[in-house]
């Protein structure tokens, strides 16, 4: 199974495509999603993006004109080196802010040394996560979803701030690089795809 992005614009393609790799699809709306399988066994199921449901027709056409993203939302992405905020407003990016933190990588030294070398490591992490926290706080103030993406336990570390406990993370997860302006740019694509898991036959 595959699990892949594609944007709104591209998903009436995408549908063909998948038709013509595979045989005529027969296409239904099911699991809240739109599924397809082919007349050679393999499968598709496409999930509209912010966690949304879908109930209309079975439909490229129509699934794709109900991608649509929210009218506040919110990307928060975070690694040891970095992180990046945004807020949007439908499609289009409002405010962002994007921050690198200096983290010393792991040591070979042995002993008291590397326990002083792991306290420091943590100590930068922490500052760096408590800044990423502030700029969110700052930026995604009323904004009730967010999707996220980076590490873990950092991205954890950041919204366990109480200023951001009102908004709701949905998918997909982004496991982005440290990141940058370009990354951001991705990630804000990939949020607003059409996420499908596929199974070749």
């Amino acid at each position: 199974m595959a699990h892949v992005l594609v944007p709104t614009a591209r998903w009436g393609r995408w549908v063909d495509n998948f038709a013509a790799r595979h045989g005529t699809a027969t296409v239904s709306v099911s699991d809240g999603g739109l599924s397809g399988e082919a007349v050679d066994g393999s499968t598709f199921l496409a999930q509209l993006p912010f966690a949304n449901s879908y109930d209309g027709p079975p439909e490229a056409g129509a699934f794709a004109e109900a991608a649509v993203p929210p009218e506040r939302w919110g990307v928060l992405l975070v690694r040891k080196g970095g992180f990046a905020v945004a807020r949007l407003e439908g499609p289009r990016m409002v405010e962002h802010k994007i921050g690198q933190r200096h983290v010393q990588g792991r040591s070979k030294a042995g002993g008291q040394s590397q326990q002083r070398f792991a306290r420091r490591r943590d100590n930068q992490a922490r500052q760096a996560y408590e800044a990423a926290a502030d700029h969110a706080a700052r930026l995604l103030g009323g904004v009730r979803l967010l999707v996220t993406g980076g590490d873990h336990a950092a991205v954890d570390a950041v919204l366990e701030d109480p200023r951001l406990s009102s908004a709701t993370v949905v998918g997909p997860w982004l496991p982005v690089p440290d990141p940058r302006r370009a990354v951001l740019d991705q990630a804000i694509a990939d949020a607003q795809a059409i996420g499908v898991e596929v199974t070749n036959a």
